[in-house]
């Protein structure tokens, strides 16, 4: 079990760590992958399989130049420093997110520290350029980029590429608002989670 304070403080750091990648490879991005587990049990079994699954499917999607993994009682963390495009690495990652099948238990952000040029929206890749379809070019860092600046790691948001908010596992409606409301219990989540995984495991 970990405490509020452990977990923000687990925050915190991961914060600076994105930092520090970032600006030690300058104008490239950053995916950081985290597990979403309710409860104050953030490191167990079923933790660890969502984690081994959703390193898997990034390295599928993507061929980094750098990762970094860490396995911590505060939650795994996954670091993978990216020369493609942030908006194409995060309509990418988005499409992990919402088609694997533990996808909706992987918290998968895209960083950059460099702003978009006008150009951006055609380096987006298209709905049949996904991951999936094995045609979308990897590492293609765009040249819609701008030179890189030394200021914080700037997530990219699925509203940024026209993409919905996450949804709740249990009713659908957008995750967000459920958490706030507290919608649903810790063990009706950990139930659906654990039937998810047994899917999963069985396929």
């Amino acid at each position: 079990m970990v405490t509020l304070e452990q977990l923000l403080e687990s925050r915190d750091r991961r914060a600076v760590r994105q930092r520090q990648l970032l600006e030690a490879w300058p104008g490239l991005s950053l995916v950081c992958f985290t597990v979403q587990l309710p409860g104050t049990e953030k490191r167990n079994a079923v933790s660890l399989k969502i984690a081994d699954a959703g390193v898997e499917a990034i390295r599928k999607a993507f061929s980094p130049e750098y990762e970094e993994l860490k396995d911590l009682e505060t939650g795994f963390e996954g670091f993978f420093v990216l020369s493609l495009d942030p908006f194409q690495a995060k309509r990418i990652t988005c499409e992990i997110e919402d088609t694997h099948p533990l996808g909706r238990l992987m918290d998968i952000d895209v960083l950059t520290s460099v702003m978009p040029g006008p150009d951006r929206a055609s380096a987006r890749p298209t709905a049949s350029e996904n991951y999936f379809s094995g045609r979308y070019p990897k590492n293609q860092f765009s040249a819609a980029i701008a030179n890189p600046a030394h200021a914080d790691a700037v997530p990219v948001g699925r509203e940024d590429i026209g993409l919905p908010p996450r949804r709740c596992l249990l009713c659908g409606k957008p995750a967000r608002f459920c958490m706030r409301a507290k919608s649903h219990t810790t063990q009706e989540l950990l139930d659906k989670i654990d039937r998810m995984l047994d899917s999963y495991l069985n396929i």
